[in-house]
């Protein structure tokens, strides 16, 4: 029933004016449209709309948008270069090297955007 329907996600953000601005600076991302509520994003045919919600933004502790590279660490040092901070893990199930960990075959690393919600970049194996 809704496997041929696209899907939308909304994101929490506490300031959208500096949300705004680290999508654009960090990411390289320009809304598709600006709405009365928020932001609307769209990437490679997929939207995402930032939403102003200060009370939820930065709750999250998963990864609330995942992009998938075919070259991970290419596409790490282009956003480092911007400014972006990513994650590091050393657990016993997760550790990261160089800001990526491996899982299996696929590689991921992650970062927060300006809000603290955590995003990741993804090569699949």
């Amino acid at each position: 029933m809704l496997a041929d329907l696209p899907v939308r996600m909304s994101i929490a953000v506490a300031d959208l004016d500096r949300a705004k601005q680290f999508y654009a600076e960090k990411l390289g991302l320009t809304p598709s449209a600006e709405l009365s509520f928020g932001l609307m994003y769209e990437c490679a045919g997929n939207r995402f709309t930032l939403v102003n919600n200060p009370e939820s933004a930065g709750k999250a502790t998963y990864s609330l948008l995942s992009w998938e590279t075919t070259d991970i660490e290419v596409l790490v040092k282009e956003l480092k270069a911007n400014g972006v901070r990513f994650e590091n893990y050393d657990l016993p199930y997760l550790k990261t090297e160089n800001s990526i960990a491996a899982l299996g075959s696929d590689r991921v690393a992650w970062f927060r955007d300006s809000e603290g919600n955590l995003h990741a970049l993804a090569q699949m194996g």
